[in-house]
């Protein structure tokens, strides 16, 4: 409590100060007073019930891009809306395809978080690096930490914070490494995650309104995932060491004592049966795809498109189940098969909040779509782009910096891409760019400015464990010290996105910039 009254009260002399502070101050206040996301959708909808109204009124059609038939803008205040509002609400409830997608995902993720797994994985990987890699380290487990979702970033930044503090370093450079690679690592993973299979979901349901045939995979962003992984590792390794520690300094605060909780006593062991069982489970889909005439590969024995790719859901989720299970044997957090249930229970109770949001998002789509006002709207949005010949690859640019401003007001990705996916999908297929290229742009300025944001939840969780350093660190002082992060991060990924697309690589398994 004492921690929090001075933090607060460092703000509040922060806030007296400097124009960059008032823009940042007065960028909180506006973001303060948006509803929350749920009450957000609810109100977009609505709003498009209104708008649509007021389009039919005037007789507004669009000629559809892929049947050529003309469309009218339907009017859901009327009786034919209102039947589809009335009968349709519960389908687009369970028939959105993120639902399932990550529900899915997060059953065997989930379990491997609640027996205790990844958190221990995690902890031991930066413990136990090399005092000369230790900053890498840190980057590198902190963007591989988002396979936990959020979990990485309350656990990532105090655990690199007492590394560094232990090898004689300054302990408040570690923990910005650590929130920073934490913060803006949803668009790196060597692994598929549930952010992957949830932005999957609503870029489908978004292309649907162009084309119904077009679907978005939780891989098709894979390869340029993987490439990110290595990139920023080195480029948030190099903005630690050659910027952010020298601009603090050697530290010289007081004497921190730093404990570390207990691990079970075979959780090495734990891990180490974890990973052999996830090598063998590897080790068999392999085995099965490269059997002549397998199951998992199409008629041409490849694998693009093929069985193994729509069924990677599946295939995760398995994998994770049997480690987590494997670890949670070995460690004695199962006992019965119904340990397995209750663990997986326990995680879908952190998801609660996520399926009250997918309600509102799923009936916004489907109004947005049912009206024809996405159509619309992407058609008309498409044409003018032409017309002003905004078209290339400056537009996609224009696109991110968007975006990453946007990600002042609206933090939740999954939010500000069920708000922008029926928008900016449609229209960039309208242009020639694969739905699957348009979300690889929203990620890049999404995870960028992550770490920026006073509305970041996890901004004050990380603000009081510097403060056990720094007494006096405010929110400016965090922010001072993310923005190096921020803007090379969305740099880089610029560039990244250029190189991809002018080289001809693939952003993921058969999947390149453009239809």
């Amino acid at each position: 409590m004492k921690t929090e009254k001075q933090g607060k009260k460092v703000v509040t002399e922060n806030k007296k100060t400097g124009i960059a502070q008032r823009f940042l101050n007065g960028v909180e206040k506006v973001g303060n007073k948006l509803p929350d996301p749920f009450i957000l959708f609810a109100g977009l909808a609505v709003l498009v019930i209104i708008v649509s109204a007021i389009f039919s009124a005037f007789g507004a059609t669009v000629v559809h891009p892929g049947s050529g038939e003309e469309l009218e803008v339907k009017n859901l205040a009327s009786a034919e809306g209102l039947n589809f509002i009335l009968t349709s609400m519960l389908d687009n409830f369970t028939g959105f395809a993120p639902l399932g997608l990550v529900l899915s995902m997060m059953l065997g993720i989930g379990l491997a978080e609640k027996v205790g797994m990844l958190d221990y994985a995690i902890k031991k990987t930066i413990l136990k690096s090399p005092p000369a890699l230790i900053t890498y380290t840190v980057v590198f487990v902190g963007i591989m930490g988002n396979i936990a979702s959020d979990a990485a970033m309350v656990l990532v930044p105090p655990l690199a914070a007492m590394v560094f503090y232990k090898i004689g370093r300054n302990p408040i450079a570690g923990l910005a490494a650590g929130y920073a690679s934490a913060g803006a690592g949803f668009t790196a993973n060597l692994l598929i995650a549930g952010t992957d299979a949830l932005l999957a979901g609503i870029s489908t349901e978004a292309a649907k309104i162009i084309d119904e045939n077009i679907v978005v995979t939780p891989i098709d962003n894979w390869y340029f995932n993987i490439v990110s992984v290595f990139v920023l590792t080195i480029v948030g390794g190099l903005v630690t060491t050659k910027f952010i520690e020298p601009r603090l300094g050697e530290y010289k605060g007081d004497e921190v004592k730093e404990a570390i909780a207990e691990d079970p006593p075979n959780a090495g062991k734990a891990l180490r049966n974890a990973a052999i069982a996830g090598f063998a489970y590897i080790a068999l889909i392999v085995g099965t795809i490269l059997i002549p005439s397998s199951p998992l590969t199409n008629e041409d024995g490849g694998l693009v498109p093929s069985p193994f790719l729509d069924g990677i859901i599946p295939i995760i989720l398995f994998f994770f189940i049997i480690i987590g299970t494997v670890y949670g044997i070995t460690v004695g957090n199962i006992k019965s098969s119904k340990d397995v249930a209750n663990f997986m229970a326990e995680s879908m109770k952190d998801m609660a909040s996520y399926i009250v949001l997918i309600f509102a998002i799923a009936q916004f789509i489907a109004y947005f779509s049912w009206s024809n006002i996405a159509t619309w709207v992407a058609v008309n949005g498409a044409e003018f782009l032409k017309d002003v010949e905004f078209t290339g690859i400056g537009l996609i640019i224009g696109y991110i910096i968007f975006t990453a401003s946007l990600n002042f007001l609206i933090t939740s990705g999954s939010a500000k891409w069920a708000l922008e996916a029926p928008v900016f999908v449609p229209m960039f297929m309208q242009l020639g760019y694969h739905p699957a290229f348009t979300q690889v742009a929203y990620r890049v300025a999404d995870s960028s400015t992550n770490i920026v944001t006073p509305m970041m939840p996890y901004m004050v969780i990380a603000l009081s464990f510097m403060q056990k350093y720094d007494k006096k660190a405010g929110i400016g002082t965090f922010i001072s010290l993310m923005l190096p992060y921020s803007v090379t991060f969305l740099i880089t990924w610029i560039i990244m996105l250029l190189v991809f697309v002018f080289f001809g690589i693939p952003f993921g398994p058969g999947i390149g910039p453009y239809l």
